[in-house]
This record gives structure tokens, C-alpha cells and sequence, in this order.
């Protein structure tokens, strides 16, 4: 007999800036045992980004593709982890704005990466956690180095960070940007509560959801 496919569970998710009131993301996630995929979009009242997620096994980073867009410019990145460990990126720009260049700043610099983070996102805070096993109890501060996507320049750097967690709060650090805040999960290991950068806003039943996805995870 065949072994029954793994059931992933799909679900929409939408944020309030705290930072910034005007911004709002939303993204629907594709959630498996061990993997997940995710797509999105931020809006604030000077650029735009949308973005799609590729997590493999183990929670480790395959793909992150993400545009963004302003008045008079436009720019895009696909972030890559191959197998081996290491990072690619390509990048395309249209029009001309006083940022930064997207894509890879030095790609020696995350070496032992195996996490993307993009900024103001609390998406992509879920591998760590997931991988961590911080929604299952107490964990020690664990270190990881994070190929971290500034917005809205899309320019790659390293950002070093740790992780632990206590009870229902998962303890967030990053020494780069000198933040240490206590993030409040869902039972997915989604952020729903990032102090000082985003909020979940709950839907009514009749616009939230979270359905079976009867396709294999993986």
C-alpha cells in the first residue's frame, strides 16, 4: 500500500506596519511538515514590493524572487541557495532612483548562510523557528548568519542573528541592526506580533482562511 501524501495546510495573512501605519503586507503560505512556499506583497506610500518564497527540506532557503517599484523606477532580484551552500543572484533595473544596487554585496560575506531574510517581512523569520523546534519549548540562543534583503533597494548583506525561546515567546536578536525583541507565533511559527515593525490584523470568518492543500508538501 502506498503511504498516504503528506497534507499541507495553506493560509492568508495580513499585517499593519508599526513602523509605518501606511504600510500593509499580505501573503498566503503553503505550509508542509518541513518545507514551506510562500508569495506576498507590501504597500507603502512611496514604493511597492511583491515577493514569492522557495523553502526546501529542513526549512532551508532554495529561492527568493522579489520586485519593487516607484514612481520612475523599477528593479527586481531572484536570490538563489544552491545545494552546495552558496548564493547567486541576478538583478535587472529600470529607470533611475538614489539607492543602492540591487543584489549580492559579497557573496563571501553569507557563506554558512542557510536563511534569506526579507526586510519587514515576518515571513521569513519562520525557517529559523521552524528548524529551531521554538514553537515545541524552551530553546537556547542559537547563532545564525542570514542572507538579509534590504527594501527597497533589494541589495543582499550579511546579517548575524540569534535565536531562542521561552514559553509561547520566540526571542529574536540581530547584532547586525542591534534589535532584540520577543516575537508572538501562530502554531505555524508565524510572527503575527513583531514589536515595532508589524502586527497581524485578524479577518472576519468570511474573508480569512485556512483550507487542506491536498498536494504532497515538499
Amino acid at each position: 500500500m502506498s503511504a498516504t501524501p503528506e497534507i499541507a495546510s495553506r493560509s492568508a495573512y495580513t499585517w499593519r506596519g508599526v513602523d509605518d501605519p501606511g504600510r500593509i503586507d499580505h501573503a498566503v503560505v503553503r505550509m508542509g511538515a518541513e518545507s514551506m512556499s510562500a508569495h506576498g506583497t507590501s504597500t507603502t506610500s512611496t514604493y511597492a514590493t511583491s515577493w514569492d518564497l522557495d523553502v526546501g527540506p529542513g526549512w532551508v532557503t532554495r529561492a527568493l524572487r522579489v520586485s519593487a517599484h516607484a514612481d520612475g523606477w523599477s528593479r527586481a532580484l531572484v536570490l538563489t541557495r544552491e545545494t552546495d551552500g552558496t548564493w547567486s543572484a541576478r538583478t535587472s533595473v529600470d529607470g533611475h532612483c538614489e539607492l543602492v544596487p540591487p543584489g549580492l554585496s559579497d557573496p563571501r560575506d553569507i557563506g554558512g548562510a542557510i536563511d534569506c531574510d526579507l526586510a519587514l517581512s515576518p515571513v521569513t523569520n519562520t525557517m529559523p523557528i521552524r528548524r529551531l523546534g521554538l514553537l515545541s519549548g524552551d530553546v537556547p540562543a542559537t547563532g545564525l548568519v542570514m542572507a538579509w534583503v534590504e527594501v527597497p533597494s533589494l541589495r543582499v548583506i550579511r546579517s548575524d542573528q540569534s535565536y531562542a525561546s521561552s514559553g509561547a515567546l520566540v526571542h529574536y536578536r540581530s547584532l547586525t541592526r542591534g534589535v532584540a525583541v520577543d516575537l508572538d507565533v501562530d502554531h505555524h511559527g508565524i510572527v503575527v506580533n513583531y514589536p515595532g515593525m508589524a502586527r497581524h490584523v485578524p479577518q472576519t470568518a468570511s474573508t480569512s482562511h485556512e483550507e487542506r492543500d491536498p498536494r504532497p508538501a515538499g
